[in-house]
């Protein structure tokens, strides 16, 4: 796909510096590179117009501020062909985080942040149930997440 729209390694590695740090200066990230920080702006740009970069997000720990409860439900549609109904409900709740088509047993997985169990059988009773197209769900709380990573894009050269 990189090849497609013509990204080069310094694109690679563009993406990945910023994944990792979202917040350093273009002018820091070129000096890192080599390049100029208007060769990083210039790159940036045409990275967001192919819509690589959406933006930057901040990372934040949610348990922290009072979110305990993460939980995955696989979801079992009545008909494949209410996948793009469904998901504009699910889209409507808040607490829902992530949404994936998927194969196998589940039509649909997703993850839900809540601040308690409480608030969690809200979202799986109260929303999930009422949707049309739900036949229903299978639910897994997780204990803990062991680690949250991007993909490498651009490997470390060996020295």
């Amino acid at each position: 796909m990189a090849s497609k729209l013509n990204l080069d390694k310094l694109d690679l590695q563009i993406i990945q510096e910023m994944m990792e740090t979202a917040e350093i200066s273009y002018a820091d990230l070129g000096k890192k590179l080599f390049v100029s920080g208007g060769t990083i702006h210039v790159r940036i740009k045409k990275l967001q117009e192919y819509g690589i970069v959406k933006g930057t997000k901040l990372d934040v720990d949610v348990k922290k501020i009072g979110y305990d409860i993460t939980a995955f439900v696989g979801v079992y549609l009545e008909k494949s062909s209410l996948y793009d109904n469904v998901a504009e409900e699910l889209k409507k709740i808040p607490e829902i985080v992530r949404l994936n088509y998927t194969t196998g047993n589940y039509s649909m997985f997703i993850e839900i942040v809540c601040k308690d169990i409480s608030q969690l059988r809200h979202v799986l009773h109260d929303e999930l149930q009422k949707i049309k197209g739900i036949e229903r769900t299978e639910t897994l709380i997780s204990l803990e997440e062991g680690f949250n990573r991007n993909v490498q894009v651009a490997k470390e050269e060996e020295s």
